[in-house]
């Protein structure tokens, strides 16, 4: 589903240099009484943010996400836009060249874990490792990032090559970047998941 290779063009446009933090989807949550995520680190909802405040968020659903980024006058970006922000300029697998190891200065994934680590299974603080040539951190691995478009597998053989937003239409949302509880091949620039917009990602 990421053939054929081409080239497509966007225009301008923002995205956040961190991951959504617990502590600003709390913010949002409580300013608008909206649902609480499912609480990953216990039992219940994440009602208490004590000590995870600056961890990225989980368990959001496709509209959560739409809605928070609604709150913030922002948007979720589009495949094309997540894809070229993810690359920084690159054109090899990762934005940090061809070789899979050579994430481990950017980017929280199963192999970058320590071994005597691996009991705290959950993400990192964001910002942590190193950002990208274009400033953006944790864009490979950590947690996984809800876009825009519908899914469709075909979709690159039909899109426009101006500002592509997906299909019209579909049954599953993309969503991209690997996580912490992936393989680095999960986190190829290249690497496209697809969820129904009702599902919590993490």
């Amino acid at each position: 589903d990421e053939r054929p290779q081409r080239a497509v063009y966007l225009e301008a446009f923002g995205i956040d240099q961190v991951e959504v933090t617990n502590e600003r989807y709390m913010a949002f949550v409580k300013s608008i009484g909206h649902r609480t995520p499912p609480n990953p680190y216990g039992t219940g909802t994440l009602q208490s943010i004590e000590g995870i405040e600056q961890l990225p968020v989980v368990q959001t659903t496709w509209y959560d996400a739409k809605a928070y980024c609604s709150w913030v006058k922002k948007r979720l970006p589009t495949e094309a836009e997540w894809e070229f922000a993810c690359r920084a300029g690159a054109s090899t697998s990762f934005s940090t060249g061809n070789v899979p190891f050579s994430l481990n200065r950017s980017a929280w994934y199963v192999n970058s874990i320590a071994q005597s680590d691996r009991h705290t299974e959950s993400p990192r603080s964001v910002g942590q490792k190193d950002a990208n040539e274009f400033g953006l951190y944790d864009m490979h691995g950590n947690v996984a990032e809800w876009c825009q478009d519908w899914y469709a597998a075909d979709y690159y053989n039909r899109s426009p090559r101006l500002d592509p937003a997906g299909p019209n239409s579909g049954i599953a949302k993309v969503f991209r970047g690997g996580s912490w509880n992936h393989d680095n091949p999960f986190a190829r620039s290249g690497n496209r998941f697809m969820m129904s917009p009702s599902n919590g990602i993490h």
